[in-house]
C-alpha cells in the first residue's frame, strides 16, 4: 500500500479497500465491489487485484474473495434494477424531454433494442467497464424477471471478477510493484466516458442541423 496521503485518488482508493478487507474480511471486498457498481468511475480493474492480494496473504481464502465480490456485484446491480424499475418508461420519457439533445425516441429505441438482446446485454454486459453497471437500468425499466436478472448478473460476474482476483492473487507480493501504475486505470475510464459524451454530442447535433430543428432561423 502507498502511504503517500496526496497520491491520485484512485492510490488512496485502494488502500481503502484493503483497509477495509482487513477489518472486516472479504465481506469488505463485496461492499467496495457493490459501491463500484452503483457508481461506475470506480474501477473494479484496480479494486478486484486487491482481493486476489488479500486471499494471498491469507485474510480470507481465494473462495471467499471470489464469492463476495460476485456477491457485491449482484447487490450493486440490483440497485441500479431497482431505479430503472421504479423510473418506468414514463419518468424516462419525462426526463429525456427535460435532457439536451435527448429526445424520448433515443429511450423507445433503447428499450426496444434490450427486449432483443436483453439477456446477452446483461451476461456480456458485465464484462464492459460502465456499461457493466448501466445495462442494469434498462434491464428494471422492462422488468426483466429477477431469476433470470440475477442469474446472468452473477454468471458474467463471476467470469469478470475471477480474471481480476486471480491477477492479484498471482501477482502476489509483487502487487506493490504495479499498484503505482494503476492510475491509468483512472484515465481510461474518464477518457471513455469523455469520448462516449462527445461521440453522442456530435451525431445528435448532426442530426439536428440535418432536421434543421438547429438552426437558429428556422420557424
Amino acid at each position: 500500500m502507498t502511504d503517500a496521503p496526496d497520491g491520485p485518488w484512485l492510490v488512496a482508493l485502494l488502500d481503502w479497500v484493503v483497509s477495509l478487507m482487513d477489518v472486516i474480511g472479504p465481506v469488505g471486498a463485496g461492499i467496495a465491489i457493490a459501491l463500484e457498481n452503483v457508481f461506475p468511475p470506480l474501477p473494479s480493474e484496480a479494486i478486484l487485484p486487491m482481493a486476489g492480494l488479500a486471499a494471498y496473504r491469507g485474510a480470507f481464502s481465494l473462495v471467499e474473495a471470489l464469492a463476495w465480490t460476485t456477491v457485491g456485484s449482484v447487490v450493486g446491480a440490483f440497485v441500479l434494477y431497482g431505479l430503472g424499475a421504479w423510473l418506468g418508461m414514463p419518468r424516462l420519457r419525462v426526463v429525456a424531454l427535460r435532457l439536451p439533445l435527448v429526445d424520448p425516441a433515443d429511450i423507445d429505441r433503447t428499450v426496444a433494442w434490450f427486449h432483443r438482446h436483453g439477456g446477452k446485454a446483461v451476461f456480456f454486459g458485465r464484462m464492459i467497464p460502465i456499461f457493466r453497471s448501466l445495462i442494469s437500468i434498462p434491464a428494471g425499466v422492462t422488468r426483466m424477471p429477477l431469476w433470470r436478472f440475477g442469474l446472468l448478473t452473477a454468471a458474467g460476474s463471476l467470469v469478470w471478477n475471477t480474471i481480476f482476483v486471480m491477477s492479484g492473487w498471482y501477482l502476489g507480493e509483487a502487487w506493490p510493484v504495479v499498484e503505482r501504475y494503476v492510475v491509468v486505470v483512472q484515465y481510461l475510464v474518464v477518457a471513455a466516458v469523455v469520448a462516449a459524451g462527445l461521440w453522442f454530442l456530435v451525431v445528435r447535433l448532426r442530426r439536428r442541423r440535418g432536421d434543421g430543428t438547429g438552426d437558429p432561423d428556422a420557424a
